[in-house]
Formats: structure tokens, C-alpha cells, sequence
């Protein structure tokens, strides 16, 4: 069951119907799709709020009958936002000492070193397309040993802090009191690529949630049952969307069977930050559409900066990326593809290493 929908869905002829896909604005039915609303005794104004997120009453919250433990989150990232992290996922984690697919007889050492560079500084379009489409995936923290299916305390790089942060402010949202971000696997897609059906059980810890983030063009995500017998639910995830998985739909098998071109590109719409008198003047606004791209680079404010330092994220790129020439190559990149985040935490509590048993002796 889980194959046939796969391939249905991956089908370039004939072109599948997409209409059993959820897409979480008003289709599908209510025994279907449950909407959640965070508690409003919660104090998440303590928690603060990274650059680049919508305050929490913004969000959006969804959840499967069908499919417990799932959680699909929409509108927690401004535009801004988006690129920042569509950037960071682009220019910085493919670099070493961080894992990519890579092969080493096929590209050079400082394509390896610096993917995005390279890319960037290749004269040769023919060589820079392959560049581009070869890169499937860079991994951070503990790397995945995609031959033995495990970690290992030698494979083991610093996480990003701003990435490990974002995470977390995720995980406290939900209610989760103890998250700590100890890998990721950051995937590139462009549109006609596919993943195909699996479960991950890699983590010691699959107590803990997984958090799936997407950015760029939009992705049929298949998510099923613990056996391939069982028929997945399809649903659509787009820019932006934070895609949850815990408790029993941490073992689920699921797939991505097609990438496809975005109803709209949220990421390119740009507006003017609020006036300082607004009660969240640090915050950029919701994305609206038909708004002109804004094409002057605002100065960086010293409340803006100590805000990102705070959040571990660099003040400098988070403001380039509004900057329509520095934005120019990865908004070409994105035109045709997808990125993925995805974040778990792999060791318990009280675990410091892999090789620490539960109880911490």
C-alpha cells in the first residue's frame, strides 16, 4: 500500500490528482484534519522569540486523526526568516567539517571543503548545474554512518547554535521541558527528486520529537503506519511549514514521492518592517501577498543584533539576505528546489556520549 501511493504521487504521466492531499487551509475533511490551539495561560512571551518567527499567536496548528504523534505547524516564519535559514542551509552547513554526499573522485577537495562557493564561482555551467543538482544532503552534529545505520561518538562535529536554539524554542512551544538538538541532516531536492519510504530509528532517544522544516518549493509528504501494508496519508508541505513527529509516528514509515513548483514564492515578498512605536517593532511582520520587494538593505539596529546574538544566529546574514543582489544566487537555486531541515536530539537526559549507559554511570 505504501508503494502504490508512492508511485501514484511520483508519477510524471499521467500526472497524478492531488485532491486527497491535505493541505491544511480548509480541505480535507474534519475526520481528517484537527486544528490546536496553544493554551492562552501559557507564558511564551518568556521564552522570547527568535528572529525570523512570527509571535507564537500567529502560528498555526494541526494535527491527523489518523496519525498520532504528527504535528504540522504553518505560519511560524516571516519572510525574513525564511531566508535566513534558507541561506545558512545553503552557504554555511554544507561546509567541512560537516559531512555532505559528495563523492571525492567526482568533485574536487574545495567543492567538498566549500560547496557553495564553488558553486558560486564556477564559470562553467554545464560543471555548475552538476555541482547543483549532485548535493543531497550535509549533516551536522552527531553524522548518520549510512552503512552501518548508527552513530558514533567519533563522527561527531559542534552542532549549530542557532539552529540548536530554534529547535528548542520549537520543542518548549509544545511542551517538551528537556530538547536539546544533537543532530540534523539538512536535504537539498530539486524538483523531480524523491525520497523514498522509510523510518528513522537511528536515535537512542525516540522518546524525543523530530522536527522537520521546510523551505523553498513544495513537497508531498507521504506518512503511513510501522509496516508498508498499511496506506500512508498524503499531505503538502510548504515553505516554512515545521512538520513534528513523536511519539508513535516517530517509527512511521514516510516518504517525499514528488517535489513541485510553489503556489507562491512566500520567501521573495519582502515588506517593510513595522514603525518603532509598534509593540513588536524587533519583529518583521506577516508575510503578505503582493507587496513589492523592498530593495534597500536596512541598517542593522543594535536591538536586532543583540537579538540575534542572543539566539546564537549571525546579525550580519540576517540582514544581507533582504539585500536583493546579495539574495540574487539563492534565489535562483530556489526557484527549482527544496530544502529540509531535520533536527533530533539523540541522547537522553542524563547521556553525555553515546557511549554513556541511561543512568548516566
Amino acid at each position: 500500500m505504501f508503494k502504490e501511493s508512492f508511485k501514484y504521487y511520483k508519477s510524471k504521466w499521467p500526472v497524478p490528482d492531488f485532491k486527497d492531499v491535505i493541505n491544511f487551509s480548509g480541505q480535507g475533511s474534519d475526520e481528517e484534519v484537527k486544528e490546536i490551539h496553544l493554551s492562552d495561560c501559557e507564558d511564551f512571551a518568556s521564552l522570547g522569540l527568535p528572529l525570523g518567527l512570527q509571535p507564537v499567536h500567529h502560528w498555526k496548528l494541526f494535527t491527523l486523526n489518523n496519525r498520532p504523534g504528527l504535528v504540522v505547524i504553518r505560519h511560524a516564519f516571516t519572510a525574513q526568516g525564511q531566508r535566513y535559514w534558507m541561506a545558512r542551509s545553503l552557504r554555511d552547513y554544507p561546509r567541512t567539517p560537516n559531512r555532505v554526499n559528495l563523492n571525492e573522485r567526482l568533485f574536487q577537495k574545495s567543492v567538498l571543503d566549500d560547496w557553495w562557493s564553488s558553486l558560486q564561482n564556477c564559470a562553467d555551467k554545464d560543471e555548475a548545474r552538476r555541482m547543483k543538482i549532485s548535493m543531497r544532503w550535509t549533516t551536522l552534529g552527531y553524522h548518520h554512518d549510512w552503512d552501518t545505520k548508527i552513530y558514533s561518538e567519533e563522527l561527531h562535529t559542534k552542532f549549530p547554535e542557532d539552529l540548536a536554539k530554534l529547535s528548542k524554542f520549537f520543542a518548549s512551544v509544545l511542551g517538551y521541558s528537556f530538547y536539546e538538538a544533537q543532530a540534523a541532516i539538512v536535504n537539498y531536492y530539486p524538483i523531480g527528486t524523491t525520497l523514498a519510504g522509510h523510518t528513522d530509528h537511528s536515535e537512542q532517544n525516540l522518546e524525543a520529537p523530530l522536527f522537520s522544516i521546510s523551505f523553498g518549493q513544495t513537497a508531498i509528504f507521504l506518512i503511513g503506519g510501522q509496516t508498508r501494508e498499511e496506506k500512508p496519508t498524503a499531505l503538502f508541505l510548504e515553505s516554512g511549514d515545521v512538520l513534528v513527529m513523536s511519539r508513535e509516528s516517530r517509527l512511521c514509515y514516510h516518504a517525499v514521492p514528488r517535489v513541485m513548483k510553489a503556489r507562491e514564492e512566500t520567501w521573495n515578498t519582502l515588506i517593510e518592517p513595522p514603525s518603532k512605536s509598534s509593540k513588536e517593532s524587533s519583529l518583521e511582520p506577516p508575510v503578505q501577498p503582493n507587496k513589492r520587494l523592498r530593495t534597500e538593505v536596512p541598517c542593522i539596529t543594535s536591538t536586532d543584533t543583540q537579538a540575534a546574538l542572543e539566539w546564537g544566529m549571525d546579525p550580519i546574514l540576517y540582514h544581507q539576505v533582504t539585500d536583493d543582489i546579495f539574495w540574487s544566487p539563492f534565489k535562483s537555486y530556489l526557484h527549482d528546489s527544496r530544502i529540509n531541515i531535520n533536527v533530533r536530539q539523540v541522547l537522553y537526559e542524563n547521556q553525555r556520549t553515546l557511549i554513556d549507559d541511561i543512568c548516566g554511570s
